[in-house]
């Protein structure tokens, strides 16, 4: 098929919804390597184990698993806000995306793996976050794609937030250690823990 032909097919209104759906899934393979990828890296680097072909596959392993999750999950939830609309005479509900979402995270994030737990926690951390008053109101009317930019949260209220997010996970670390995520976990460990010991003043490596 030619460009032309392939240009002209993708800007039928009738697919666009369909098509819409399809990028979506693409978007989230892209966006799940570019995250996962430099991360996998790093945590393999500092924490891996096992020689370079083992850590090599267990970096594969992990980017992959990402970037589909979230190409499954984009699909699911484009899927099931068209259908509510469908059902909807064509009208959006406010609930719609909520449903979507719910059911779209049921079915790729609700099976407990390492990489599901990460990214589960780092979505409720937003939305935890998101409670916290913004520092000045939202702007009216909105802007042409139909979406405002983020808003900042208040400094104030934000540094108490800060304050008392690091004292809990602090405690945690001290005294339930085992409640926190092992990629934090081990993080921690690095940074409070295994810098009590030294080897030598000439090689000031980890114990």
């Amino acid at each position: 098929m030619s460009l032309p032909a392939i240009e002209a097919l993708i800007s039928r209104p009738e697919l666009h919804d369909y098509l819409a759906i399809l990028k979506g899934a693409r978007n989230g393979l892209v966006y799940g390597v570019k995250i996962r990828f430099p991360h996998a890296l790093i945590m393999s680097i500092l924490f891996g184990r096992g020689d370079v072909k083992a850590r090599a596959t267990q970096i594969y392993k992990a980017t992959k698993t990402h970037a589909l999750n979230l190409a499954k999950f984009v699909t699911i939830y484009k899927s099931l806000i068209l259908v509510q609309r469908k059902l909807n005479g064509g009208k959006e509900r406010s609930a719609d995306t909520f449903v979507a979402g719910l059911v779209g995270g049921y079915v790729v994030f609700g099976n407990r793996t390492a990489i599901n737990e990460q990214i589960v926690l780092y979505v409720a951390s937003r939305v935890v976050a998101s409670f916290i008053p913004r520092a000045f109101a939202t702007p009216t009317p909105r802007n042409p794609n139909g979406q405002n930019r983020p808003i900042p949260p208040r400094a104030p209220l934000f540094t108490v937030f800060a304050a008392l997010t690091w004292g809990a996970v602090m405690w945690l670390f001290k005294h339930q250690e085992e409640t926190l995520q092992p990629g934090m976990w081990s993080s921690m460990k690095y940074l409070y823990l295994d810098s009590d010991h030294w080897k030598s003043l000439k090689d000031p490596t980890v114990a």
